[in-house]
């Protein structure tokens, strides 16, 4: 431990404790810089010493937004004579999953191998070269509701390492095993078919809750992937999607799931009906969300979609951007020390803030004296909307947001990270082309060339995060996969070629480092460290697996270049899940999207316009964007200059003229809007 220079506390002077946090640019682990616990970050330092003091590493990943995460810290991490135990007997680690998901995917695996469920924290001891032995959650301070305290854990493993340590290797070499085994699935023969996507349909049908949404009972998780796959189900005729669809996404913007008040979604909630959530708000389930909101209401023209697509949108836009482009991480769920206190209501406070209209505001929030949650009220909108009470409800909530805005704030972990500002801006992208709303497209361009500029190294290898100028580290596959497939809808919202150049110049990257000869990609690049396995996640959770997003991203570039090598390396990602792809629809969300864009040859629409440009290719572009054609790419601009293979070569009769190609064989030339959208319908 070293003493800092000091720091003012109240009116007086107080020396402050720090560890070798101090330095990072995690948030995360910024947070945890004056413990008395003798963190060390992920790396050569910690390792050598484990090593040379023959202890095994306490590893704790969690991330900045996390609840459990702080009150294990605040219970266990601040406690002196727990950090006496931590720092005697092991070499503390803490690491900020969002910035190191390699370590997280690891370490996960294994804890979900020993105990059956995973979490954050993440709580795990490994020997000195890295190989886990025991591990768990959240540990309270002392035993509590069946689970052991965390001081009589730092024992037990210490007791065990001192006089078991054999058996401990024996089982560290066996989890490992596992984990690598689990991370590699052998090529089947056969590929995906329509079938394929007929019974992953029936599976998640036969698990939505059909009056409340979602899928399955509390806690539910939002699942935008899979929402999308029924929107593109319903677009192939099969019965049943839509209605699954609907009643989710329903439910969901008229839940307290969504902030009423501020637009945008927590993580989860807690109960059956979208009520309760977990509070705190992540960029990665707003870009996602966004964009399907934005495509729901291309398929269905709900009027509650396109406002809650652009409350989403406002939210970003307004609270989670930095001045120079970016995208930030999340949102605490604590304020005050007190999980959702910035967003819930006492009746009383909020009468008397809604003014005149709190009878009617009260009414549609469903707020009440008792409240609806701990004696307070989450806002939510169960009943059917009343257009006829917007003027209402809207004075109302612009009072209830600008009091809410003087309230003291969640904390917001700053660190922009590469993978999720490609889901953001792309939801940007969409939002604005679809709703005419050029300053979302800024805003998603502006996030763009703040990741292809800030977060490169000098030798040009993408980062994955950065904050206050600094990078903490190399991207991974998810960032390079999902970061292309922004550039490309840059490309088909802008024509700006250059966002066309960079999703080739990320892929290319991205097989460079990543690719398994044995198909598909792994998750950590060809010139990062040599962890215990080399992780290869295959499962859409909370974000795209790398490989699904890698998938689509391929499948697309394959459709506006001709070059068959693309198709061949997604299908290589998509194939050897084939048996499991119906099985488990909830864990490929995605990826059974990237397997019906293979499976429908996307329409290849392209727009040839006049070196004059002029008004005409946007009006058709508008076309396109005002259907939902989820097997589409698209290209405009000039053959004679253009770099984008689908455009070469296509005449331009006059004006703007549009050709609707399935691998490169195309319907015959219009040259109007309306002649384009009967093409397409």
């Amino acid at each position: 431990m070293t003493v800092t220079a000091q720091t003012q506390a109240g009116a007086g002077i107080l020396p402050a404790m720090t560890n070798r946090l101090a330095g990072e640019t995690s948030p995360y682990l910024l947070q945890h810089a004056h413990n008395p616990v003798d963190w060390y970050p992920w790396g050569d330092e910690a390792i050598a010493e484990a090593r040379r003091r023959d202890v095994p590493i306490l590893l704790s990943i969690g991330y900045a937004a996390c609840h459990w995460c702080h009150v294990m810290e605040r219970e266990s991490f601040e406690d002196p004579a727990t950090a006496k135990l931590m720092n005697e007997w092991f070499v503390p680690v803490k690491v900020d999953r969002e910035e190191r998901p390699d370590l997280d995917s690891i370490y996960m695996d294994a804890v979900q191998a020993m105990t059956g469920h995973g979490g954050w924290p993440m709580t795990m001891f490994v020997t000195p070269d890295g190989k886990p032995f025991y591990g768990g959650t959240y540990f309270p301070p002392d035993d509590r509701h069946g689970m052991p305290g965390f001081g009589r854990v730092l024992t037990a493993v210490h007791d065990a390492w001192t006089n078991r340590r054999a058996e401990l290797e024996q089982q560290s070499e066996a989890i490992v095993t596992h984990i690598a085994q689990a991370t590699t699935i052998a090529a089947q023969p056969g590929d995906p078919t329509e079938q394929t996507l007929r019974v992953a349909l029936e599976t998640l049908l036969g698990n939505v809750d059909a009056e409340w949404g979602g899928f399955g009972g509390a806690p539910k998780f939002p699942q935008p992937m899979t929402i999308e796959f029924l929107l593109r189900m319903h677009a192939r005729g099969l019965p049943g999607a839509l209605d699954a669809a609907r009643v989710t996404l329903d439910k969901m913007a008229r839940g307290g799931i969504f902030d009423q008040i501020g637009g945008g979604f927590h993580r989860y909630s807690v109960d059956r009906l979208w009520l309760v959530p977990h509070f705190e708000k992540m960029l990665y389930d707003n870009g996602q969300l966004l964009r399907l909101y934005t495509r729901a209401w291309l398929v269905t023209r709900d009027e509650l979609y396109r406002r809650t697509a652009l409350a989403t949108a406002g939210y970003l836009v307004r609270e989670m951007r930095h001045p120079d482009g970016g995208f930030y991480s999340s949102q605490d769920a604590d304020s005050e020390g007190v999980e959702g206190k910035f967003y819930v209501w006492d009746h009383d406070e909020f009468m008397r803030v809604a003014g005149d209209d709190a009878a009617t505001a009260a009414a549609t929030f469903e707020v009440t004296p008792e409240g609806n949650w701990e004696g307070n009220n989450i806002l939510w909108r169960p009943g059917a909307l009343d257009a006829g009470l917007d003027t209402e409800i809207g004075r109302a909530s612009e009072r209830l947001f600008a009091a809410r805005e003087q309230r003291m704030r969640p904390g917001t972990d700053d660190k922009i990270l590469a993978s999720w500002n490609g889901l953001a801006l792309a939801g940007l992208a969409e939002a604005g082309r679809v709703f005419a709303r050029p300053d979302l497209v800024d805003a998603a361009v502006a996030a763009a060339r703040f990741v292809t500029t800030e977060l490169r190294s000098p030798d040009g290898r993408l980062q994955r995060s950065w904050r206050d100028g600094r990078t903490s580290g190399a991207a991974f596959l998810d960032d390079h996969a999902l970061m292309a497939g922004a550039a490309l809808d840059l490309y088909e919202t802008t024509f700006d070629e250059t966002w066309f150049d960079e999703a080739v110049r990320l892929t290319a990257d991205a097989i460079r480092l990543f690719a398994d000869p044995a198909g598909g990609f792994f998750d950590t690049g060809a010139d990062s460290e040599t962890l215990v396995v080399r992780p290869k996640d295959l499962f859409d959770n909370a974000v795209p697996a790398g490989n699904s997003a890698m998938a689509e991203v391929l499948l697309r570039l394959a459709a506006l270049t001709g070059d068959d090598a693309y198709e061949q390396r997604a299908w290589a990602c998509i194939r050897p899940l084939t048996p499991v792809l119906s099985r488990a629809p909830s864990g490929f969300g995605h990826l059974l999207g990237a397997v019906d864009l293979a499976l429908a040859r996307a329409k290849e629409i392209a727009i040839s316009t006049p070196a004059s440009g002029g008004a005409a290719p946007r009006a058709m572009a508008q076309v396109v964007w005002g259907s939902y054609l989820p097997n589409h790419v698209l290209a405009v601009g000039d053959p004679a200059s253009s770099r984008v293979p689908l455009l070469a070569g296509r005449p331009v009769d006059g004006g703007a003229t549009a050709f609707v190609c399935e691998r490169f064989v195309c319907a015959a030339p219009v040259s109007t809007p309306e002649a384009l959208a009967a093409q397409l319908a």
